[in-house]
């Protein structure tokens, strides 16, 4: 599972001399290509075992470093510093602060799951991509992602009406994320739906909005739902080591 790839060793790591003569033998250039040894600190044994814990990251263990995901990664074609392949090894051998050096890019996969076609292992690199950015929100390694908000709001109106509202939802998230609700596009969006809408429905739309319907018997089913997320993100803190208090 080694990596041998000089492209995969951070530049500050590996030194070339342009001009370099050893016993009377000119080793300039790539011959005289080192790269620094350094002490690992961050070594986290129960990294790989912390992923695994969250939803798409069940499989990583199968992975035997083959490259499919990163050769048919769409975003890889765009940025080379996308490599699901590395990340994957990174967390097998557990370099915590490594991974983190790259987690302002981690969050970029776009789920157009290539990678998971192509692996010949089942792996479902996608969802070790999601599971590793669902990592570092709940570590506290970067901020929750404004997908993360829409789901959570999204989330949060199925459980307490069981029905989508989508007016209220959009609000709601642009209100979490620090947005003016009226923007350009917003405004725009209104307009084609009075346009293209017939008036009861958008009347249906405004009175819902304002009294919140719920749907019937919806009681029991919020109160099941509610614990079965609460009993998830408790078992999700526990395998990361956090407080399930917290």
């Amino acid at each position: 599972m080694a990596i041998h790839e000089k492209s995969l060793i951070r530049p500050e790591n590996i030194s070339t001399h342009e001009k370099k003569i050893v016993d009377g033998i000119d080793v300039s250039g790539d011959w005289s290509t080192f790269i620094h040894t350094r002490v690992v600190s961050d070594y986290n044994e129960n990294l790989q075992e912390e992923i695994a814990a969250l939803p798409g990251g069940e499989y990583i263990h199968r992975c035997w470093q083959c490259g499919s995901c990163t050769n048919s990664c769409t975003v890889n074609a765009e940025n080379p510093d996308f490599n699901p392949r590395y990340w994957i090894y990174l967390i097998r051998i557990g370099m915590e602060e490594e991974l983190l050096r790259d987690k302002d890019i981690i969050w970029q996969c776009v789920s157009c799951n290539k990678c998971t076609s192509a692996c010949p292992r089942d792996v479902i690199p996608e969802g070790v991509m999601k599971a590793t950015a669902h990592w570092m929100e709940l570590k506290g390694h970067t901020a929750p992602t404004q997908s993360t908000i829409f789901d959570e709001v999204f989330t949060e109106q199925v459980i307490k009406h069981g029905k989508i509202e989508d007016g209220e939802v959009l609000k709601d998230y642009m209100k979490r994320t620090g947005q003016p609700l009226m923007q350009d596009w917003v405004i725009q969006l209104v307009k084609n739906m009075m346009k293209g809408l017939p008036v009861i429905q958008l009347m249906r739309m405004g009175l819902a909005t304002v009294f919140h319907p719920k749907t019937s018997n919806w009681g029991s089913a919020r109160h099941a739902i509610e614990e079965h997320i609460a009993e998830e993100q408790a078992a999700h803190k526990k395998a990361l080591g956090l407080d399930a208090a917290e």
